[in-house]
């Protein structure tokens, strides 16, 4: 079951992002920078859902909501060079 691919655009799979949080990353951007999750195509629109689940089932060691750990960045679309 830990072979299941969370992320499509960039192929992490399940036991890879559970690595990555018993590695120590306690929000969505830890887990980004650890396994690219979130980094492709899609910015996060299909697999981030699933990657929150996964950091909100062990407690918090920082007390922080759900609300927190989740921080969005810009563009949250992709945006074509000539539309800038």
């Amino acid at each position: 079951m830990n072979d299941v691919i969370i992320c499509r655009c960039e192929g992490v799979r399940l036991s890879e992002i559970e690595q990555a949080i018993r590695e120590g990353a306690s929000a969505v951007p830890g887990v980004k920078k650890r396994t690219r999750a979130g980094m492709g195509p899609c910015q996060g629109r299909v697999c981030q859902r699933v990657v929150l689940q996964l950091l909100q089932q062990p407690p918090s060691e920082a007390g922080e909501s759900p609300d927190a750990l989740q921080r969005s960045r810009s563009p949250v679309r992709p945006t074509l060079l000539g539309d800038l």
